[in-house]
């Protein structure tokens, strides 16, 4: 897709009325910036100080690495309540019934109401200020989980965990997805999203270790899990305070000419990103107003019910193989080079559509296999991998393909936190799939993880079929009508500009 001003389209009958449009401007924002594109291939000229390969390590080094370990902690903290489990937080905190499966879902209430308002707020205050202030927060709150007495307590400082952890995820991908055009974005996304295996990896081997300190100033092994996690987590915070990357238009260690080029080769790739014009609650309606949006949710929706199914429970699970808690923890360590492998391969060959079915499916066979084997451990164990290595590699290929297919700050900013917010709908229902009543088969559990992949899968097959149409309505109307569309018409337009071609 090129972005000059010179470029002829048209406006789709269904998209907005012209007289809804920004005021005309005859100004380029190329010839602003001084950097001139092709129309053609929509290459944009480097700096003669640097390479593109140079500025996209500068890029990685200064974004990745930062949002990567963000997530970690968050995830982190968000699922160790399982690993706290296998050490007797329930027995301590007097937990009876279902009540510790409350303790899982009120987390999810502040989660998924507050995350397109998070989004608004990162917009608003920036990414380093409003992601490191709620870093502190969920890791003040952590920490203050692992002093909880009862019932009550421990019910008050998940909510709150919710309230602090929503902004993490929409607003990380929010933030990539301004750094990188769509061929790029892929492996970068699934090295973040793999920061959540890296948190059930870590998790299990730092709480195996933590549990050891059972008994230390009296603490049960449960609450130094929740208390030195969460020490880590506001050393991280304030850290971050001062080092967190914010979007291009803000970074301090790139000189005027490289913002330039950073901001122009996204533009060539994706369209003005409107960065410059405030967001208004008139464009969240607007956004929500289309239906490829309410797609990506429901895409996200029926990942979310297994991996959370596994990332709660997995510990629950292993434990009811006979093994001892520390070994518990040592054994949902869950794999991620294959994620890394899937991402790899999507940008490749610049394809998202297979690269969420196929994994979808591996997923599929390993709930398949736990619902019918009860006793092979070691074929209910490798099954229970594949569950993880299917829900955890297509999660973020889904996430990264919706995303990217969104132009412009604005609908990008609501789309992605509409889509984990709605999505996260489903780790309600992964609360209540594995109840104590069910052990050991967990045969209710497997169904409902299954029932979800196959929405998931149906969502992305009905998301592709539209992307295909719509892209090829936007060709019809390119070659049908003639309409010239200023740059900021362009910007208000994002993806619905005619100009803009989807991916696949």
């Amino acid at each position: 897709m090129s972005a000059t001003d010179e470029k002829k389209s048209a406006l789709p009958d269904d998209d907005i009325a012209a007289d809804t449009l920004p005021e005309r401007t005859s100004r380029s924002d190329n010839e602003e910036i001084g950097i001139k594109e092709t129309a053609d291939s929509a290459v944009v000229a480097c700096p003669a100080h640097t390479t593109e390969a140079r500025m996209l390590r500068r890029i990685d080094m200064h974004v990745i690495p930062f949002v990567s370990v963000l997530y970690l902690l968050a995830f982190l903290d968000r699922v160790n309540v399982g690993n706290a489990k296998a050490f007797h937080l329930i027995d301590d905190l007097k937990l009876k019934g279902t009540e510790f499966n409350t303790v899982l879902t009120i987390f999810f209430i502040p989660y998924i109401l507050l995350e397109i308002p998070s989004n608004v707020l990162l917009k608003k205050l920036s990414p380093r200020i409003w992601l490191s202030i709620c870093c502190l927060g969920f890791g003040i709150v952590t920490t203050f989980q692992g002093l909880t007495q009862n019932y009550g307590g421990i019910l008050a400082t998940r909510f709150l965990l919710g309230v602090f952890e929503c902004g993490m995820f929409p607003g990380c991908f929010y933030l990539i997805s301004m750094w990188y055009k769509r061929s790029e974005a892929q492996k970068r996304y699934s090295f973040f999203f793999s920061s959540t295996s890296l948190a059930g990896a870590f998790g299990g081997l730092l709480a195996s270790a933590i549990g050891k300190m059972d008994g230390v100033r009296g603490y049960s092994g449960w609450r130094w899990i929740f208390i030195l996690e969460g020490l880590i987590t506001v050393a991280f915070g304030l850290f971050f305070l001062f080092t967190f990357p914010s979007f291009p238009e803000e970074a301090k260690w790139l000189t005027p000419e490289e913002k330039a080029y950073v901001k122009a080769r996204l533009r060539a790739d994706q369209g003005d990103n409107g960065a410059d014009r405030k967001m208004k609650w008139a464009d969240v309606v607007a956004v929500m107003s289309d239906y490829k949006i309410w797609l990506g949710g429901f895409m996200y929706f029926g990942m979310i019910v297994p991996a959370y199914g596994y990332a709660y429970f997995a510990p629950t699970i292993v434990g009811t193989y006979n093994y001892s808690a520390i070994q518990t923890q040592l054994h949902t360590v869950p794999p991620c080079v294959f994620s890394m492998v899937v991402a790899a391969a999507s940008d490749a060959t610049r394809h998202r559509f297979l690269f969420t079915i196929i994994p979808i499916c591996i997923s599929i066979s390993g709930l398949a296999i736990l619902m019918v084997v009860h006793n092979n451990l070691p074929l209910q164990y490798g099954a229970l991998f594949l569950t993880a290595m299917g829900a955890y590699s297509a999660m973020p290929v889904i996430v990264c393909w919706f995303s990217m297919n969104l132009g412009g700050h604005h609908r990008r900013a609501v789309g992605t936190a509409w889509q984990i917010g709605f999505g996260n709908i489903g780790g309600i229902i992964a609360t209540y799939s594995f109840l104590p009543s069910d052990a050991p088969r967990y045969r209710k559990g497997y169904s409902i993880g299954l029932g979800f992949l196959c929405l998931a899968a149906a969502s992305c097959v009905l998301y592709a079929g539209a992307l295909v149409w719509e892209n090829k309505k936007k060709q019809k109307t390119l070659r049908e009508r003639e309409v010239v569309l200023t740059e900021d018409e362009k910007k208000y337009l994002g993806d619905l500009n005619p100009e803009f071609k989807y991916m696949l």
